[in-house]
């Protein structure tokens, strides 16, 4: 029996996981989560095709990707927006639509050839783009496993992202309330380090953000005393 992996410590990539199983139930399909379950010895036993990796927030030794092929969905046009950080610089940037690239890893940073690409919304919130982009990942793996596809190498001149740190959700620097919107969206997902504004020793953390009107919002708080 052919044996695929499905890398991702995400919680809604168990759906998938579900999905695929259920979907192309004539492969065994096997979920890694953890940093400790990837390595080179347990895989070795495992014995995958491929190991697709809808997100995963470490390197992938090289080891790993010169034993076996590894296949990675980043959430951009490549050889556009290379990097870390993704979904937000795309929204910072203003985009309301994105492609999702699966990509073989090498030892560069979303250098690696091209099997497909498919198009992503930006609406709403980053979990419910997450949420979407699961669901057009899974029709990639398909047809990447069905069709037998072999990738490609990139087309087109390189630009870089910069990988967000958690400090840069400060609203407290922005004047524009389209800016507050996409801040709170972006960063709404579980896991994330929430958009968020201090003072007196208070840490106040926003989530569930919806325009009220042209001229205000409405969103969850969360208020914590630092």
């Amino acid at each position: 029996m052919r044996n695929f992996v499905l890398l991702s410590e995400k919680e809604w990539h168990i759906k998938l996981f579900n999905i695929l199983k259920q979907d192309l139930n004539e492969f065994n399909w096997i979920l890694i989560r953890s940093k400790k379950e990837f390595n080179l010895g347990n895989l070795k036993s495992l014995t995958p095709e491929k190991v697709f990796i809808p997100h995963w927030s470490y390197l992938i030794p090289e080891d790993i990707f010169n034993s076996f092929e590894c296949v990675v969905f980043h959430m951009t046009d490549l050889p556009f927006g290379r990097g870390g950080s993704p979904l937000q610089n795309l929204i910072l940037n203003k985009f309301k639509t994105t492609k999702i690239s699966a990509l073989k890893v090498d030892s560069g940073i979303d250098t690696g050839d091209i099997y497909l690409k498919q198009t992503l919304s930006l609406d709403g919130s980053a979990q419910e783009i997450f949420n979407r982009s699961s669901l057009i990942i899974g029709k990639m793996i398909k047809k990447i496993i069905l069709n037998e596809i072999t990738p490609t190498k990139q087309v087109g001149k390189p630009t870089y992202f910069k990988r967000r740190n958690p400090s840069d959700g400060d609203l407290s620097s922005l004047s524009d309330l389209d800016q507050v919107f996409d801040y709170i969206r972006m960063l709404d997902a579980d896991g994330y380090p929430r958009a968020f504004v201090e003072f007196k020793g208070f840490r106040v953390e926003f989530s569930g953000v919806k325009k009220s009107s042209n001229k205000s919002l409405n969103a969850n708080v969360r208020i914590i005393k630092k």
